[in-house]
């Protein structure tokens, strides 16, 4: 039977008809908690009672007084400010050679594209089929249908002798030939809210790599300044192995010619064996300092980098960048990284409850059927359908119900571990804060310790050559300098390593990063 060129019409009108409808259904309103941004910490300062804007002064490497500028923006290449180009010479190498930049671009990359797969269920699926086939039908099954004749099938005559009629088998082609369109609207917005969860979390992602920039450069500037603290303070032990040898050629002199006793010789032998000791220690964190250092540029650790460091060639910055409180869980990535996961599970909620509400789907067919290729699409050959469906889930053993209680559960959780990342970031600027006041105080006493016992030193020297002290008062005098000089090298680099830490407390400035150099161009890719 032909259908006219109105039915056709019909057909299409109807089809035309279900897509508006589908468009004006899938566009309702989103069930579920809306997301709104946690309210900023009320806070005005760091520390309960207010801090000096100005830290305290000493002589000498990293001894200029830091003032604190709550008005000053953090830059996004805030290590320049050491003016050491070794320091920003391995940042950049690491930046670009460094795993976990690469693992973390390569799971930002993935991220999106699991938003960009979610948003594909917003459009119809679109499925086309074409199968050809020849059949043989068996005589003794009835081969000699007059339904496939004028089909081009091959038809046998039947006996005219009388007996039982037999029948030789059909052979013909059969052509189908279908297009399939399924489309579920998004009713409830379960869609929408399982792809605002997907883009939390690759915001989430977004400020990880933020993150693992900020951190990256830390750790190298840390290591520069291990790395010169460690030869500082090999460079001190060494002149303190020389002055004891020399001492002691001259101690060995004196027993010789009668004017040294033995006691006076074995004790210096004493204190040049235990000024030795310190020695390999440093030497062991040396060498695995360097190591960190070639693995953070990503080099192996036979693959030596021309930068090295002492603490002479660091400039301390004096004026300090401090955000407001207010200003902080905008700018620290793990806060917004936190607050994204948060998003993430409060769009999950709304994923919850709409999976428990009706169901819809449309679906529609067109096709044609015929023995040759030719007549498949011809007015009898076509074929159609357009089915709608609506399903509500009755009973399930509860599982709906408890899975959107523990989306719910899971978005408690993720507002709870929000505000406990806040109250880690601003106690880790308090930490840094109170540090560098400290270790400005801890400078200024190591410098007056370091110059009083080495006047000290050299006092008892001279009145142990006049003969008005022992020995063993001149060896106290050494033992004393020693350790004043290791620990005001030791000062001089934590004074430099909290000023890092400063930084990257505050958030590291990678929202003043170049727009040429922005993370999205660093690792992320659009797709259609």
């Amino acid at each position: 039977m032909r259908k006219h060129s109105g039915e056709f019409g019909t057909r299409k009108r109807l089809i035309q008809l279900a897509a508006a409808l589908a468009a004006v259904v899938s566009g309702g309103c989103a069930v579920g908690p809306d997301f709104h941004r946690p309210k900023a910490p009320d806070a005005s300062d760091y520390a309960s009672t207010p801090l000096p804007l100005t830290t305290a002064s000493a002589p000498g490497i990293a001894g200029a007084a830091q003032t604190f500028k709550t008005a000053r923006d953090i830059p996004a290449e805030w290590w320049t400010l050491f003016r050491s180009p070794q320091i920003d010479s391995l940042v950049r190498k690491a930046f670009k050679a460094n795993p976990t930049i690469e693992a973390v671009q390569a799971a930002l990359r993935q991220a999106q594209e699991n938003v960009y797969a979610q948003q594909g269920l917003f459009f119809p699926t679109i499925q086309a089929s074409y199968s050809p086939s020849r059949i043989k039908i068996s005589g003794n099954t009835g081969g000699n249908s007059p339904g496939l004749q004028g089909n081009g099938a091959v038809i046998s005559t039947g006996q005219t002798d009388g007996t039982p009629p037999s029948s030789t088998p059909v052979i013909y082609n059969w052509h189908s030939a279908q297009l399939t369109v399924g489309f579920v609207p998004d009713v409830f917005g379960g869609n929408r809210r399982a792809v605002e969860s997907l883009q939390a979390q690759t915001d989430a992602q977004r400020f990880q790599l933020e993150a693992a920039y900020i951190t990256l450069a830390s750790n190298v500037v840390a290591a520069a300044i291990q790395e010169a603290s460690v030869r500082d303070q090999i460079a001190a032990v060494k002149r303190i192995i020389g002055a004891n040898t020399r001492s002691l050629e001259i101690m060995r002199g004196q027993l010789k010619y009668g004017s040294a006793a033995g006691l006076d010789v074995a004790a210096q032998e004493t204190a040049l064996a235990q000024a030795k000791q310190l020695l390999p220690p440093l030497e062991k964190q040396f060498e695995q300092t360097r190591d960190l250092i070639r693995v953070l540029v990503g080099n192996l650790p036979n693959e030596d980098v021309d930068e090295t460091f002492a603490l002479s060639s660091l400039h301390l910055p004096e004026e300090l960048p401090v955000s407001l409180p207010s200003q902080l869980v905008e700018q620290r990535p793990d806060i917004r990284a936190a607050e994204a996961q948060l998003h993430s599970a409060s769009a999950q909620v709304g994923v919850a409850v709409a999976a428990r509400l009706p169901q819809f789907a449309i679906n529609g067919t067109f096709g044609g059927n015929a023995a040759q290729f030719s007549q498949m699409f011809s007015p009898a050959g076509q074929f159609f359908t357009l089915l709608g469906s609506a399903t509500q889930t009755i009973f399930a053993g509860g599982t709906l119900l408890h899975r959107q209680r523990g989306a719910e559960a899971a978005m408690n959780q993720a507002a709870a571990q929000y505000r406990s990342t806040v109250l880690t970031a601003f106690q880790n600027v308090a930490d840094t804060l109170h540090a560098l006041h400290a270790d400005a105080n801890a400078l200024n006493a190591a410098v007056e310790a370091e110059r009083a016992a080495k006047t000290s030193l050299e006092l008892t020297r001279r009145q142990q050559e006049l003969g008005y002290v022992n020995y063993l008062a001149l060896l106290t005098a050494e033992q004393a300098y020693q350790q004043t000089a290791i620990t005001l090298v030791q000062a001089q680099a934590t004074r430099f390593g909290d000023t890092a830490g400063l930084f990257q407390a505050l958030g590291g400035g990678w929202w003043n990063r170049p727009a040429d150099v922005a993370v999205a161009e660093a690792g992320t890719k659009s797709s259609n």
